[in-house]
């Protein structure tokens, strides 16, 4: 799996673990709801750690437990990805 790939599917995880929306943890997190919706939607193919941080802060956890998911155990860069398709 591909890294923007898990990172969509963990943030979803994590709104449903908190039962949030997209729009009440982008206010909570102090960034755009479209960030989180692109990111989401799998739109940002490389999300920036300072997004990552900032979700993190909304949902009140550490970036350590962002990344403590099995969705990371077996990612790839996007550029490894894309060369091995050819």
């Amino acid at each position: 799996m591909i890294l923007s790939e898990a990172i969509k599917l963990r943030i979803n995880e994590l709104l449903k673990e908190n039962d949030l929306t997209a729009y009440k943890l982008s206010y909570k997190a102090g960034i755009s709801n479209s960030i989180i919706s692109d990111c989401r939607r799998g739109k940002v193919k490389e999300p920036t750690l300072s997004s990552i941080i900032h979700i993190c802060e909304g949902l009140n956890i550490q970036l350590k437990d962002f990344f403590d998911s099995p969705l990371f155990n077996d990612v790839e860069a996007l550029d490894r990805f894309d060369k091995s398709k050819n």
